[in-house]
């Protein structure tokens, strides 16, 4: 049975500009030519050309495994490790008569180690698996054979499938719309998942099958697309529709993407073009990567040293074993004949010295194999594995409101997160709520609002203003009732008190103006009878629920009239006025403006209009401009405030005016030349002249909670934070403003292609005169921006980078991305706009690649997952745009702010319980400068790894020859007996557990039980063992039989010397310490003597200030 049809609104009718026009342009005729040559039989998947053309099926994974490459592809990144290819190497010959030990001892480590971590990484990858058979097994109506809408699972739909999708449901494939539940085949779709963006984007079906709304209409009906072949592409589309032998052009606009959301239109009917991995959503991803931290690549290089010892040592053994060897037997003479020389394997064969060396070569790689330390490896597994829970268990990062903790999906990258040099953010729902809030206007020079935004609280602190003792944003009446999109309180103009204002005649029609100007629709609920506004924008929704909280309340509208419930403030009771809707001159970013005629009861004609101050106050009469100085001073009050400002203006237009230019618009509005948009646009610009001023207004797109906080303490930790967006410039700049990106003091260089000689080409079709016009453009603009840096940088003038997707398009060629680069690193923030995934992920690999430095990418939606996969690190925020972030994050957490923690607490502590010891959680985040450490590696460094290794090797000749001089030969027990090699093997060892354990205590700076527990419990463990093993029979413990109980415990010397030698290892190290401390103090140094001497102080102790000033200078210089 057909549905009923919306008939409220011919949204073709309504509308002036382009967006309701196909036409041919010239990309359509390379259809049928390289790179647009797909071809789809829309209502015939089975057709027999259909089925010979194969294309994709709908099932998508995003698994980095199968079942079938599991084990050899994980085998494969464990054995990247260079000391497990040893291990297994050793491993391997350990079964042969050449192992100095049991292949036992050697292959249970490995496999241990190896297994748990390949366990790991398949758990972690079967949660991907768990999402992707969620999300493929999602249900959607099909039309199938028996001429019915069936229901079937995403992943059966086929290429040519007719589908139905309802309200609030995803699309399950890439469709093109071919109707809709509006009768003119118009529907809303959210894209947020997409590109980031919250407003609603229009689309329309072909008038040729908008009429196509039941299951008997699709009984005949048949068409073949022709179109582009899949791209990453999420901003264009070229096709054309054949159907009743016509041709009709495709574009954009008829274009429904896969993660998108059908919203305020009931139900669509589409045909599928693109499935599964051919989708352009799944085009933008990239495949799931293998990441290593780069301590990791360090430890291998570290293997690389030890292994290269090792060769040398077993070789130089060796050279001597086979010297002495072929002494053995000489001319018939038996030199070292108990070791029966004439009668020996191959292993000690004086007639063959060499191969005899060789083995002893292969045997003494093996039995120095400690050298290099698998229990290393384990050890640090183990203390990953507790780092995570110590991430998912802080109590910090935990949210409240969504009942979601921080979550470590992988310990691999754990201490990446205390190196992390530059983050790179989404801006829609990682550092905003994905909502506007009307919370100031300026209204005939007056400015109302008293409410003080986060973005004001944050300013007032850097500056030391005093802020209002509440700790709410605004000021309102007790018990008054919280209402989303409205955040504005002011006594003077609310409930029914704007009346009593002296130019409240202005205020009236500035809040008639939000309440008429717009393209909302009104959805009433009529169960509680609240009325929900759906808006293409969420200013729009703002605009309209400010102006229904102060008593305009917008509540119908029809095809040709819009109705509002107004106070009358003569009656003092809400009456219904009604406006006759004539022409809606919708909003454009070249236009950056929107404007409304309509007809009131009183039969008078108004121009009402809203836009972006660079474009209104040129539009403005000379009587219309009384409050324009007032207006602009509060817009650049807002402006540094970080809300977005819109002008509110007027006119009144004349009958015969008005008549004239109907005439000429309608005629413009129907043609259907190249020259459109073009006339129309001049037409709407010839009305919307001599405008009269009424205000501006300034919404908040909300920040989340301590965002600005976060950043404050990011860049103290000198993060460098950029910020990739899939929303407009405009949008973006407001943003930066509000997290204190950009600053007033900041100069910004903006790049783009939104330039009239560009705009000309492009409306001529040559795509390579574009092209090459638009490289031209971005070098040149390249090229003045590094000029204004090099001018500049005396003055010490911080600068801003803009660009956006056009322009990034081009910058990122090889040709000019090391000049785009060199200008990004120069300049203190920068914001790309309107980037695709795809064009995130390659700035990501950009600045992961020229700097070599740990990236970290942070989102929340489908359009972050390649650059969270292209990053060092990928943190997704577990926010309203789904989990898919989440599943291909590498940490999770609920807010932007906790990244304050993750990064200055976590990451510091990972990186220093990999390297050293830690500080305090407090002091963390009171010094958030003690980040460098990991920024600039000080703990990892060579220099740092070769000191400790000569601090090993000092440490092992202090041991060795202090126990072995001062006990060989001297008489050990009251009997006079001479030390044997078990007890100075004991004591020698002993020695080593002392010092080893000894010299971490003197490296921790904050004791805790943990490290009491750890550190000393591994002296006692060792005696416990020496007393159990020295207790079992002969047979088990050899000789170490009673060797402590009976022998080492008893002797003086035996303590004496453990004391002795132990003082003696830690004297150099103790003394380094104490010198570096003095002299050449690290952060964490310079923070203890502080609290030493109990300086209580915020700022940078002056020592750091120096550093910092020297490392920023050294920079400047080197740019």
């Amino acid at each position: 049975m057909p549905e009923e049809r919306r008939k409220m609104i011919h949204f073709r009718k309504l509308y002036s500009f382009a967006c309701f026009h196909s036409k041919y342009e010239h990309s359509h005729s390379q259809i049928g030519q390289k790179g647009y040559s797909r071809v789809v039989y829309c209502n015939d998947p089975y057709h027999s050309e259909a089925v010979e053309l194969n294309y994709r099926g709908n099932y998508v994974s995003t698994t980095k495994y199968s079942a079938a490459n599991f084990i050899p592809k994980s085998l494969f990144e464990q054995f990247r490790r260079v000391a497990n290819i040893y291990f297994l190497v050793v491993a391997c010959v350990s079964f042969s008569p050449l192992a100095p030990f049991s292949f036992l001892s050697i292959l249970a480590p490995l496999i241990v180690v190896i297994g748990a971590t390949m366990a790991k990484e398949g758990v972690e990858d079967w949660r991907r698996r768990k999402q992707d058979i969620e999300e493929n097994n999602r249900k959607v109506k099909v039309y199938g054979s028996n001429y019915m809408f069936h229901e079937t699972n995403w992943k059966e739909l086929r290429v040519g499938d007719i589908v139905k999708v309802r309200k609030d449901e995803y699309f399950p494939a890439d469709l093109v719309l071919l109707s809709s539940s509006h009768e003119d085949g118009v529907c809303y779709v959210e894209t947020m998942n997409l590109d980031g963006e919250t407003n609603l984007k229009l689309k329309h079906a072909l008038e040729v099958t908008s009429h196509l709304h039941d299951e008997n209409s699709f009984k005949k009906f048949t068409a073949v697309i022709k179109c582009e072949d899949p791209n990453e592409k999420l901003y264009s589309f070229v096709g054309n529709l054949s159907c009743d032998g016509k041709e009709y052009p495709l574009s954009i606009q008829q274009l429904l993407l896969r993660g998108s959301k059908l919203k305020n239109t009931e139900y669509v009917f589409g045909v599928v073009i693109f499935a599964g991995h051919d989708t352009k959503v799944v085009q933008n991803a990239t495949d799931p990567p293998s990441k290593r931290s780069k301590i990791e690549k360090k430890m291998d290089k570290i293997v690389y040293i030890l292994f290269s010892t090792l060769v040398l040592i077993a070789f130089v053994g060796s050279l001597f074993f086979g010297i002495e060897t072929k002494k053995d037997f000489s001319d018939g003479n038996l030199r070292r004949w108990y070791l029966h020389p004439d009668d020996t394997t191959v292993f000690y064969d004086p007639k063959r010295p060499s191969l005899s060396a060789f083995l002893h070569f292969l045997t003494a790689l093996m039995l120095y194999g400690y050298l290099i330390p698998i229990s290393l490896y384990v050890s640090i597994e183990i203390v990953k594995v507790l780092q995570s829970s110590f991430i998912n268990q802080d109590r910090h990062m935990y949210d409240e409101e969504t009942d979601k903790p921080a979550h470590a999906r992988t310990s691999n990258l754990n201490e990446e997160l205390g190196q992390v040099d530059t983050i790179l953010s989404d801006k829609t729902g990682t550092l905003t709520c994905n909502s506007m809030e009307f919370v100031k206007c300026s209204i005939a020079g007056t400015a109302y609002g008293r409410g003080m935004t986060e973005v004001e609280r944050s300013l007032a602190r850097r500056r030391g203003d005093p802020l209002p003792e509440t700790g709410h944003d605004v000021q309102g009446h007790e018990g008054e009732k919280s209402v989303r999109g409205f955040n504005f309180r002011d006594e003077r103009i609310m409930h029914g008190q704007w009346f009593n204002e002296p130019h409240w005649d202005i205020i009236q029609k500035f809040f008639r103006v939000l309440a008429i100007c717009h393209t909302v629709i009104p959805d009433k609920n009529e169960e509680s009878g609240e009325i929900m506004y759906r808006a293409e924008s969420p200013d729009e929704a703002a605009f309209v629920i400010a102006a229904k909280e102060i008593g305009f309340e917008f509540f119908r509208v029809t095809q040709t009239s819009i109705s509002l419930r107004e106070l009358d403030y003569e009656i003092g009771e809400k009456v219904v006025r009604k406006y006759k809707r004539l022409h809606v001159l919708e909003f454009s970013s070249s236009r950056k403006r929107m404007s409304v005629i309509v007809r009131n009861a009183e039969n008078q004609l108004f121009l009402l209009c809203k836009g972006a101050d660079s474009v209104m106050f040129q539009r403005l009469s000379k009587n219309g401009r009384q409050f324009e100085t007032q207006t602009k001073d509060h817009i650049k009050k807002y402006a540094e405030a970080g809300l977005r400002t819109m002008i509110i203006a007027y006119r009144e237009l004349g009958e015969e005016e008005y008549k004239s230019w109907d005439v000429e618009f309608s005629k413009a509005k129907t043609s259907v030349t190249t020259e459109h948009d073009v006339s129309v646009d001049e037409l709407a610009d010839k009305i919307e002249r001599d405008l009269i001023l009424l205000g501006a207004t300034a919404v908040e797109d909300k920040l989340q909670k301590g965002v600005p906080e976060c950043i404050d303490k990011l860049s103290q930790a000198r993060i460098k934070l950029w910020v990739l967006t899939g929303d407009k410039m405009e949008t973006a700049i407001n943003i930066g403003y509000a997290c204190s990106l950009l600053r007033e003091d900041m100069k910004q260089i903006v790049i783009t292609l939104d330039s009239p000689d560009i705009d000309a080409l492009e409306k001529q079709g040559d795509k390579e005169a574009i092209a090459k016009a638009s490289f031209e453009s971005i070098k040149k603009q390249i090229r003045e921006g590094m000029s204004q840096i090099k001018s500049a940088k005396e003055n010490d003038v911080k600068f801003g980078l803009i660009i956006d997707g056009k322009s990034l398009d081009f910058s990122l060629k090889k040709d000019i991305d090391n000049s785009f680069f060199e200008l990004a690193i120069n300049c203190a923030s920068v914001i790309c706009c309107r980037s695709s995934p795809k064009q995130k992920a390659l700035v990501t690999r950009l600045l992961k690649g020229e700097t070599g430095k740990t990236t970290l990418a942070i989102g929340d939606g489908a359009n972050d997952v390649s650059m969270l996969q292209e990053a060092d690190i990928g943190v997704g925020i577990s926010g309203v745009e789904g989990m898919q972030a989440v599943m291909a994050s590498d940490f999770s957490i609920a807010q932007f702010r906790f990244l304050e923690r993750l990064l200055l607490v976590h990451g510091h502590w990972c990186y220093r319980r990999i390297a050293m010891m830690d500080v305090s959680a407090q002091l963390c985040v009171k010094y958030p400068f003690l980040y460098l450490e990991g920024v600039e590696n000080i703990l990892f460094g060579w220099s740092c790894i070769l000191g400790w290794m000569f601090n090993g090797f000092l440490t092992s000749i202090i041991i060795f020859f202090w126990t072995t001089k001062s006990m060989i030969k001297q008489a050990f027990q009251r009997d006079g007996q001479v030390v044997d090699y078990e007890v100075l093997g004991v004591t020698m060892y002993t020695c080593v557990v002392w010092a080893v354990n000894c010299q971490m205590a003197i490296s921790i700076n904050y004791f805790t039980w943990i490290q009491h527990f750890f550190v000393w419990g591994s002296v006692a463990l060792w005696y416990t063992f020496l007393v159990i093993y020295g207790y079992l029979p002969p047979e088990m413990s050899t000789t170490a039989y009673r060797v402590f109980v009976e022998a080492c415990a008893p002797s003086v010397l035996y303590w004496l010397i453990t004391l002795l030698v132990v003082i003696c290892t830690l004297l150099p190290n103790f003394t380094f310490r104490a010198f570096q401390t003095q002299f050449r103090p690290m952060y964490h140094d310079m923070i203890q003597i502080n609290e030493f001497e109990g300086v209580e102080t915020d700022e940078l102790p002056r020592r750091v200030r120096k550093k910092l000033h020297l490392m920023e200078r050294l920079m400047q210089r080197n740019s």
